[in-house]
């Protein structure tokens, strides 16, 4: 959808696709890409930015490692409900 009809300009709009995809909510982590990597959500270039102290590195090693165990938390329930739906139609299985 960022490209013309002969696929020539898709270099240049790889990055845009790219932001537009870590910026969305992931379904079964239920936290933008983005987050997950960083531990802040992005810059979308038109916020005030704020002045202020920079952050402590044990504070922000702390708030990613809670981002991360709440994405695998989110993981690991997506992936137990997936099982428990293949469970319910799975039958036993042929005696060969």
């Amino acid at each position: 959808m960022f490209i013309d009809h002969r696929q020539e300009q898709w270099p240049e709009w790889l990055g845009t696709a790219e932001f537009a995809y870590n910026n969305k909510v992931n379904t079964s982590t239920k936290v933008l890409p983005f987050r997950a990597n960083s531990g802040r959500d992005p810059r979308m270039g038109f916020e005030m930015r704020r002045q202020g102290k920079s952050e402590g590195v044990r504070d922000f090693a702390e708030r990613m490692k809670r981002i991360q165990e709440e994405a695998q938390a989110a993981l690991k329930k997506a992936q137990e409900e997936m099982k428990r739906q293949v469970d319910r139609k799975k039958g036993e299985a042929e005696t060969y």
